[in-house]
């Protein structure tokens, strides 16, 4: 009995597996064929839909080759310079060569003739001079003539400010030069200009010319072409992998390289809406094509026009995409909506994260710029009470109100530098200076309240920086070393080069800063302890704009320091 129980149950089972497999099994089965066929119809009807579309497009080709001969023709050889620097700014085409009525170019200009008995003009006999004073040594005299002589822009002052660019390297100089060779109003050679754009990217490589591959191409088809095709079609010229549109004035032939010409017509060609991905190509003459492919217009002669499928498997695939489609839609959807919310969540976060700090700036400016004030006024109302001041008492009440009046300073000058660092409108003046500058420039400005040790190491390399930035940096610096040091202050300021960098160092002997919060004090409004910066003043900011200083400068800020054994802070800014 067991065993026939045992044997129905197997049977039962196998019945069961066997009925939810099969129907399954079919399932799946047919689902498969029917993805085939879809796919397979999929790709029967785009073939077929698209190579009737070849026809269409070699129509929508040739009107684009015509609008665009029509938009590169100018009216006159006038301004060949300046419209060769017009079309190749709007771009579309790589270069450009203008022709007067009569084929001789205009465009590029081409040097003047050589005449031997032409009377030397002033520029020329300056030119001279400045060439008599190099070969001298008179180097320095040289600079000089060449600043006082060349001043306008002519040909010969580019090449004058050329040479002036290699005598002294000056940023100024070469921004100059770079001007004048971009402006296209002035007259110069086409090959002057290339001569110069060569000559300064050799000495400032990272120069960018936007004209250079197009006044580049121009002078190598007008040195190959030999004879002018001005036929408006796009032609083959004599040099590789370049090919000529004429202007329909005959009056101009636009260049195109082979890529900037597939470029366009992969623009132009692009399907929309396609129910599968497919790639209308052209090819140019010698190149393979497809199978379907036809000529690709009477203003292309030799290209070719043709399509294929880039992904074939992605339509066998399209039936078994469709039943995970509706899935993948609820799954992005219910993805989207947790995005959605974490966004929004986090942008009222922080817009109440922001209108905390507005609260507390607020707060902090009222009462930090009361305090020195009612201090101030207090002291005033002291002296003016006195029928017969006493000089000494005075003096030192007159002492007490620069002090304040230097903390008021201070407080304001940090506020104005951190609404210009919140709306991104601080500016820095960068220039060569002198870290011993910096340094004596700092310390003399807290004399009177701060005690301070300077030590400035001999024989200091100079650092590209805002001198004024740097100041407001060691007095942040100083300022926060002195009212942290309650008991008998003891406050050095070194500066002293390490490899390539240049370190100011402050050092106090201070309450110190524990290591948990050495990483957040140059948060904004951040402060360790507050009970003692309501004592000393202050709301957070001051270490907050030495690490934006510190940063725009290229360079880092670091704090060493332990609780109860004072600070140093040290300023790294690049030589």
């Amino acid at each position: 009995m067991r065993s026939s129980l045992s044997s129905g149950g197997a049977l039962a089972a196998a019945f069961l597996l066997a009925g939810v497999a099969a129907p399954t099994a079919c399932i799946f089965w047919f689902m498969n064929q029917a993805a085939r066929s879809q796919a397979e119809s999929a790709k029967r009807s785009v073939t077929e839909a698209y190579r009737g579309q070849i026809r269409l497009l070699r129509d929508r080709i040739d009107s684009y080759w015509d609008d665009r001969a029509s938009a590169l023709q100018q009216s006159s050889g006038l301004r060949a310079a300046a419209d060769f620097r017009r079309m190749i700014a709007k771009g579309g085409t790589d270069s450009v060569v203008f022709l007067n009525a009569d084929g001789s170019l205009t465009y590029p200009v081409p040097l003047p003739p050589f005449a031997p008995n032409t009377p030397a003009t002033p520029e020329q006999r300056a030119q001279e001079q400045v060439r008599s004073l190099l070969q001298s040594g008179k180097k320095e005299n040289a600079i000089e003539a060449i600043k006082n002589n060349f001043k306008g822009n002519s040909p010969i002052a580019a090449d004058e400010r050329l040479l002036l660019l290699h005598l002294t390297k000056s940023r100024d100089v070469l921004g100059r030069l770079i001007a004048q060779i971009d402006d296209y109003s002035a007259p110069m050679a086409s090959p002057h200009r290339l001569f110069l754009m060569d000559a300064v990217r050799e000495i400032a490589p990272d120069t960018i010319f936007p004209t250079y591959d197009a006044e580049r191409l121009a002078a190598d088809f007008v040195e190959a072409r030999g004879a002018y095709s001005l036929d408006p079609l796009l032609q083959k010229t004599r040099l590789p992998d370049v090919w000529q549109l004429a202007f329909p004035n005959r009056r101009g032939v636009a260049l195109f390289r082979t890529d900037t010409v597939l470029a366009a017509m992969r623009s132009l060609l692009a399907p929309s809406n396609s129910p599968a991905k497919v790639n209308f190509a052209v090819a140019p003459p010698g190149a393979a094509a497809s199978e379907d492919a036809i000529a690709a217009g009477a203003n292309m002669p030799g290209w070719q026009i043709g399509f294929s499928l880039l992904d074939a498997t992605a339509i066998e695939a399209l039936g078994r995409q469709k039943m995970a489609t509706y899935l993948w839609i609820g799954y992005i959807a219910m993805a989207a909506i947790v995005l959605i919310g974490l966004a929004a969540g986090q942008y009222f976060r922080r817009q109440l994260r922001l209108t905390r700090l507005k609260t507390d700036l607020v707060a902090a400016v009222s009462h930090e710029l009361k305090t020195p004030l009612a201090s101030m006024r207090v002291l005033v109302d002291g002296l003016l009470e006195d029928e017969s001041p006493d000089p000494r008492k005075t003096r030192e009440y007159l002492q007490l109100i620069s002090g304040e009046n230097l903390r008021l300073t201070r407080l304001i000058e940090n506020f104005l530098a951190f609404s210009r660092i919140e709306r991104h409108r601080q500016r820095f003046e960068f220039a060569e200076i002198e870290p011993k500058r910096v340094v004596e420039s700092a310390a003399l400005a807290v004399r009177e309240r701060v005690p301070v040790k300077v030590e400035t190491a001999a024989s200091l390399p100079s650092v590209y920086a805002d001198q004024d930035a740097l100041v407001t940096v060691l007095l942040n610096l100083l300022d926060n070393a002195y009212k942290y040091t309650p008991s008998e202050k003891r406050i050095s300021l070194r500066t002293y080069s390490e490899g390539a960098s240049m370190v100011f160092a402050v050092e106090d002997n201070g309450i110190g800063i524990a290591p948990r919060d050495q990483k957040r004090i140059f948060r904004k409004f951040y402060q360790v302890d507050q009970r003692l910066a309501r004592e000393t003043g202050g709301c957070g900011l001051g270490l907050s704009i030495v690490d934006y200083i510190v940063r725009a400068h290229g360079g880092s800020v670091q704090v060493q320091s332990r609780a109860g054994a004072g600070s140093t802070f040290l300023v790294r800014l690049p030589c």
